[in-house]
């Protein structure tokens, strides 16, 4: 099958539509092509999973790594604005030609025949499968000193796992997709500690964990780094400490990144770090540089002004409850507009227990993708939920309709908040305000 495709985005497009289901959870297709493309690294790889804390955890060890002298190679998802945020190298995202032409290795080795017999080709790839394959290759290609994977969906069935990981990171475990990893923290947990492998570091940052998850490390031989018993960490006002096996950091300036709960992704990056040190040493000056100039859009990322805007893309009632407490500790705001689109399968009416509170005015707005609940849907979950007379609500068909009524109603004394989903908070970013 020969197909005349050039750019990036066509063969976004044409992986869209190559395989009939969004998500099919299973690594045998996609280890068959990466067995194909020889993709494999000689270099120490991360690989992070968890509910919320990925990619915040994936920017910090990115970032001292960049501080210590590294090349780096990192891979989340999904992007916020543009497909080519998925993969930065060296900090920087990868060029757009670079990623058509790893797209075409795949389409050509997903078709070819395994062995001499004349079997196999034409396995098909979703989306998600395929621009891994695509990224992988790219990053392999640069060389890199350190890999960092953050896993998209779950762990086990993630096809990020078909790269065995020098060193597992498991952040925040609460509940989510669970149509796809279970309706418990203990099933979650377990399909999240999938990524773990025998004889190596598994670092659990998330300080309650489910019992599956250091079950599972215990079985599997893995060498556990758990939070409040290999490594613990707390501070004042002013600074932090952290210490570990063998290790203690002192008089740490906070994460650049807001919010409280970047703490506990950062103690888990520490960890991480020293799990490796034997073969990749940071400076003690690299960890705090790295941590001081680490940056991430989205994340409690607040922009000032008159009103302040506030962009998060919490979208599970555990993000909502770190959210509010970030809000919280903003000080005082006369009204909270909040813009919101949320993905049909996601829990908001969990959302709302934490974050209606806070907010006076809800904005609810329909998003560019057929995977979402339309706003009617969410209007009708916020009002059966109210319990505020002054609170209002009204929808909108595009977040950009939704933030120019709310910036219409704010008062230079308000702040306008956008949340629930990568699609809200990057149709802002995208130049909206």
């Amino acid at each position: 099958m020969n197909v005349p495709i050039r750019s990036l985005a066509e063969w976004l497009l044409f992986c869209e539509r190559l395989h009939p289901q969004t998500i099919d959870m299973g690594l045998d297709r996609v280890r068959q092509v990466a067995q194909r493309m020889g993709l494999a690294f000689d270099c120490p790889v991360f690989t992070v999973a968890g509910t919320n804390g990925k990619g915040s955890s994936c920017a910090m060890l990115e970032s001292i790594y960049l501080q210590a002298g590294y090349r780096t190679g990192v891979y989340t998802s999904p992007h916020l604005v543009h497909f080519e945020e998925r993969l930065r190298l060296d900090g920087v995202a990868v060029d757009a030609d670079a990623l058509a032409a790893a797209f075409s290795r795949v389409n050509q080795a997903r078709q070819m025949p395994d062995g001499h017999g004349g079997g196999g080709g034409d396995v098909s790839l979703t989306f998600f499968e395929f621009s891994t394959l695509a990224i992988l290759d790219v990053m392999q290609r640069h060389c890199p000193d350190v890999v960092i994977l953050e896993v998209g969906l779950g762990g086990r069935l993630d096809a990020v796992n078909v790269v065995d990981a020098d060193c597992a990171i498991l952040t925040s475990i609460d509940i989510d997709h669970t149509a796809l990893l279970g309706d418990s923290r203990e099933a979650i947990g377990l399909e999240k500690a999938g990524i773990m492998r025998g004889g190596r570091p598994v670092v659990v940052s998330d300080p309650l964990p489910p019992h599956s998850v250091t079950e599972h490390a215990r079985q599997l031989g893995a060498d556990l780094w758990q939070a409040g018993v290999d490594f613990v960490s707390d501070g004042d006002v002013q600074q932090w400490r952290w210490t570990g096996r063998g290790r203690r950091y002192g008089g740490l300036a906070y994460p650049a990144l807001r919010g409280a709960n970047q703490l506990v992704n950062a103690a888990g990056v520490l960890a991480a770090l020293t799990a490796l040190r034997d073969r990749l040493p940071v400076s003690a000056q690299a960890v705090r540089s790295g941590l001081a100039s680490v940056q991430l859009q989205g994340r409690f990322q607040i922009i000032p002004g008159q009103p302040t805007l506030v962009l998060d893309v919490a979208h599970n009632p555990h993000a909502a409850a770190a959210l509010a407490a970030n809000l919280d500790a903003m000080g005082y705001f006369a009204r909270t507009h909040a813009v919101v689109g949320v993905m049909a399968d996601k829990d908001f009416d969990g959302m709302l227990r934490f974050l209606s509170p806070l907010i006076d005015r809800w904005y609810l707005t329909d998003l560019p993708t057929p995977r979402a609940a339309q706003a009617a849907h969410l209007m009708t979950v916020w009002q059966s939920q109210n319990q505020r007379h002054d609170a209002k609500a009204q929808a909108f068909a595009s977040p950009s309709l939704a933030l120019q009524s709310a910036k219409n109603s704010a008062k230079p004394t308000d702040r306008i908040l956008a949340f629930g989903s990568f699609y809200t908070v990057g149709a802002l970013l995208q130049g909206c305000f």
